[in-house]
C-alpha cells in the first residue's frame, strides 16, 4: 500500500522527514530515491531531527555512511551514489547497520537493490514544476 504526501516547501519536506523520524523504529530500513536536487538531504534532516538528533546531518557522499547515535535510536544514513561494486557495502559491514538496532536510510538504493532487505521501505521524491518549483511529490511504500 502507497502514501502520497504532497509537499510546498523545503520545510514541510523537513516536517515530514520529522514525523518519519518520530515514528520510526528499531531496525528499520528506507531506500530513499530520487534525482539529484529533489530534497532527499532535507528530508533525512527533518528524520535525525524526528529521532532527537541535534548535530548537523549532511550527505555522507564520500564517506558512503554516516552513523548518529545521539538520539532515542541509533540512526544509519547511506548514501551509495559513489559505490562502484557491491562489494564495497561488505567491506564497511552494510549487514550491521540493515540488521541492528538502528533506523536506515540508504539514498541511492536502487544501486545496491539486491542487498536491501525485503521489508525496505521505500520512499520516492520528485518534482512537479508545473505546481511549482518546491513542489514535491512524496511516495511511500
Amino acid at each position: 500500500m502507497s502514501k502520497i504526501i504532497e509537499t510546498y516547501s523545503a520545510g514541510e519536506t523537513f516536517h515530514l522527514g520529522r514525523q518519519i523520524g518520530e515514528e520510526a523504529e528499531p531496525g528499520q530500513v528506507y531506500a530513499l530515491l530520487g534525482d539529484l536536487g529533489v530534497g532527499k538531504t532535507v528530508l533525512i534532516q527533518g528524520v535525525a531531527k524526528g529521532l532527537g538528533i541535534d548535530e548537523p546531518v549532511n550527505s555522507p557522499t564520500f564517506t558512503i555512511v554516516q552513523v548518529y547515535e545521539s538520539g532515542r535510536l541509533p540512526f544509519y544514513h547511506f548514501d551509495v551514489y559513489r559505490i562502484g561494486d557491491i562489494e564495497e557495502m561488505d567491506e564497511i559491514g552494510y549487514e550491521d547497520y540493515f540488521y541492528g538496532n538502528g533506523v536506515c536510510f540508504v539514498e541511492w538504493a536502487n544501486l545496491v537493490e539486491e542487498i536491501m532487505p525485503k521489508e525496505t521501505i521505500k520512499i520516492t521524491i520528485e518534482k512537479d514544476l508545473t505546481k511549482g518549483f518546491d513542489y514535491r511529490r512524496i511516495t511511500i511504500s
